[in-house]
């Protein structure tokens, strides 16, 4: 069962992607100072973005009744 369109998988697979990689730089990137302790946050929520558009599948969008997918 799925509940997110390619545009949602798309846009969400991008974010988790970039969340992801900003956290794997190394601890003298000036960008790192932004995220400060928040680093590991970055990183799970970017894990969760990019494991819920590898599945096509949102259950915070069941919850409240959301489908981004195309109507058949």
């Amino acid at each position: 069962m799925t509940n997110m369109g390619s545009a949602d998988r798309f846009v969400r697979f991008a974010a988790g992607i970039v969340l992801i990689a900003l956290c794997l730089l190394p601890p003298s990137a000036p960008v790192l100072s932004v995220l400060g302790s928040w680093m590991w946050a970055a990183f799970a929520v970017g894990a969760v973005l990019v494991a819920t558009a590898a599945i096509r599948f949102c259950p915070a969008y069941r919850l409240i009744g959301v489908n981004t997918c195309a109507r058949q």
